[in-house]
């Protein structure tokens, strides 16, 4: 076979602490004037880096799907992926349904995983730069390459229509305000693609106030594998029955249960009637339009359970 050709160079790729926060009373004793959850709706403090100090809880979100509805815009970049390689199976052109891509992203996490399943599953793929696979190794090599491709498109794609679910700015900052709540994001998608995501939605100065960031590569093992909030919780110093995860999908859920963390679900069309609370879901949302701090975290504080 020829050899695979490499994708577009362009496919590779302190902490400040500003006043001194005062606390005089125990967390959510505090007096009326000085309540630690005020409303979200008042003006954001502005600072240069985290705010975070002494954490009592921790608050991660997923990205996909929970900061931004991003899925049908994977779709699309897998199959022009697809079509750049000519990528075909028994001779038929490899294109993911809306249907199908449903059914994909609901049950493998990442980006190369899906890939993986979805040839492991249907067929060794043949292209216009290779043969058929004859090798994990092969089939490895040539899922590096389409992921190239397929985040070059991606990244086109997000910067001409990517905006936030209802509310998920207003309640990270409300968090990233808040000096007793970390804050982070933790994403299966590949770096670059999630880097394009959250720089055009959340904002370098926002992104800059987070405590802890990590994507998929950073990782060894992906959702559903609880790895990526573990190593979350860690970097953030707190036990995990005091961490707060976002998800949208049963994958993500079973990763921040899988790590022992409280897990909140903003469901999506193609998420909407799985059954999140048979998972083990906390709480399960349309959206986070009417949800804050106070809600998420009192009654956790109070020694009560999460509930929405």
């Amino acid at each position: 076979s020829s050899r695979l050709q490499a994708a577009p160079a362009s496919a590779r790729a302190a902490r400040t602490h500003i006043g001194t926060v005062a606390r005089q009373r125990p967390l959510f004793q505090m007096r009326a004037q000085d309540r630690l959850f005020r409303s979200r709706r008042a003006g954001a403090m502005s600072v240069a880096a985290s705010n975070t100090r002494d954490p009592a809880f921790a608050l991660l979100f997923d990205c996909d799907g929970v900061i931004v509805l991003t899925e049908e815009l994977h779709r699309i970049a897998y199959n022009k992926a697809f079509e750049k390689l000519d990528i075909r199976i028994n001779g038929e052109p490899v294109e993911w349904s809306v249907e199908y891509y449903d059914i994909l992203q609901n049950t493998v996490g990442g980006g190369k995983p899906k890939m993986k399943y979805h040839f492991n599953n249907n067929g060794m793929p043949s292209s216009s730069v290779t043969g058929v696979p004859n090798t994990a190794e092969e089939l490895s090599t040539l899922v590096d390459i389409l992921q190239d491709w397929k985040t070059i498109f991606y990244k086109e794609i997000v910067g001409e229509v990517a905006t936030a679910r209802p509310g998920v700015l207003e309640l990270m900052d409300e968090a990233i305000n808040n000096p007793e709540i970390a804050v982070g994001i933790c994403s299966a998608a590949t770096k670059e693609g999630f880097e394009k995501v959250v720089n055009a939605v959340v904002g370098p100065e926002r992104l800059s106030k987070l405590d802890v960031v990590m994507a998929g590569d950073d990782v060894t093992r992906k959702k559903p594998d609880p790895l990526i909030y573990n190593l979350a919780r860690e970097k953030i110093g707190l036990p995990k029955e005091k961490c707060v995860v976002i998800e949208d999908s049963i994958v993500g859920l079973k990763a921040a249960k899988g790590a022992g963390m409280n897990c909140i679900i903003t469901y999506t069309s193609s998420t909407k009637d799985q059954d999140f609370f048979g998972e083990g879901a906390d709480a399960v949302r349309e959206d986070l339009s009417d949800v804050n701090l106070e809600r998420i975290f009192r009654p956790m504080a109070e020694g009560s359970a999460l509930a929405l």
